[in-house]
């Protein structure tokens, strides 16, 4: 089967001084978009920017910005970024059965013991009697897009508690306006990552009913992808790439997660992290908001194999993509280890 250009995919979906420091062979400077979002969960791209890692590795990087994961799947299809860090969507795995985009690696991942995806209800709804997840039945739940991440967790939710299709999935975009209709009680429910769920909920915008590792233990929330293209080709830099997102992913366990690094080190990584999440806010009122969201970042950026295969079934049985695409055409395992 012959492979797609990756602009030809995209039309038919729409229609070094790193040679020392990572092991690598040294590569000339190479400029380099990565995908991101303004959450605490992209930590690891953003100490490797600001701690130079990218920069050992031969990586000139600079970021390109989403509101939502499936527009970033798209952009790495299209060339316009090079390498993104999100969640699994059905518009990424459709990308990958057109031969333009893999999943190289793990990123985030739900741990017992540590705080992290939270289920929260609107003051309204909570008022009106939902305390507990098994109260959403017939409830609306916020997502940014049909097949994103939220809609993934709000279905596997709903199934464990024995009311499978009984959600109403309620597709907002963009996470702003998930946040302000649950704020304003458009939606009942939702699920989020803790650094803006704890916020919510401490600014009494929200109340908490549920944590989604009790449905949906070990999940790879975000995973690392490129283009297939690049995978293939272009080993050399993926590689490099790699290396450095997983010494930014080293250094955010060890100051925010595991707290092994010390006092000194955590504010420190709470500084770096607020040039890019919560910018806005004074850093005395983010600061406790990216502290509170820390969640693990898988060693070695390790890929939990069996997550991804419980996601694509999911996204297989709601038809959501083909019922023909394999783990081998969405993952290119050959770059990190499988967990």
């Amino acid at each position: 089967m012959t492979m797609l250009t990756r602009r030809g995919a995209l039309k038919g979906l729409a229609g070094a001084a790193g040679a020392a420091g990572f092991g690598l062979p040294a590569l000339a400077a190479d400029k380099l978009v990565v995908g991101a979002l303004r959450f605490t969960s992209h930590a690891p791209s953003f100490v490797a920017l600001e701690r130079g890692y990218f920069k050992e590795a031969g990586l000139d990087v600079e970021f390109s910005f989403f509101q939502a994961a499936q527009p970033m799947a798209v952009a790495i299809a299209s060339g316009d970024v090079g390498f993104g860090v999100t969640a699994i969507s059905g518009g990424l795995i459709s990308l990958a059965d057109k031969g333009a985009v893999k999943v190289i690696g793990g990123g985030l991942q739900e741990e017992k013991g540590i705080d992290g995806q939270m289920i929260l209800a609107s003051n309204a709804a909570h008022e009106d009697g939902l305390t507990t997840p098994a109260g959403l039945r017939g409830k609306s739940f916020g997502m940014t897009t049909a097949g994103s991440s939220f809609h993934y967790m709000g279905s596997k939710i709903a199934a464990a508690e024995g009311f499978a299709g009984e959600l109403k999935m309620t597709p907002l975009q963009k996470v702003g306006a998930v946040i302000g209709a649950l704020k304003s009680g458009q939606i009942d429910a939702w699920a989020i990552v803790p650094h803006i769920g704890k916020a919510l909920v401490g600014g009494e915008a929200a109340k908490q009913i549920g944590w989604v590792a009790d449905y949906l233990p070990n999940y790879q929330v975000t995973t690392v992808f490129t283009s297939a293209e690049t995978a293939a080709n272009e080993r050399a830099k993926t590689e490099a790439f790699i290396a450095a997102f997983a010494k930014g992913a080293a250094d955010f366990n060890a100051a925010l997660v595991d707290r092994t690094a010390g006092d000194e080190a955590a504010e420190e990584m709470t500084k770096l992290i607020h040039k890019y999440v919560y910018a806005d806010d004074d850093y005395a009122k983010a600061a406790p908001k990216i502290v509170n969201g820390a969640m693990r970042m898988n060693e070695g950026a390790a890929l939990n194999i069996a997550s991804i295969e419980d996601q694509l079934a999911w996204f297989k049985a709601e038809a959501l993509v083909s019922a023909d695409v394999t783990m081998e055409t969405l993952v290119d395992s050959s770059y990190v280890p499988a967990i």
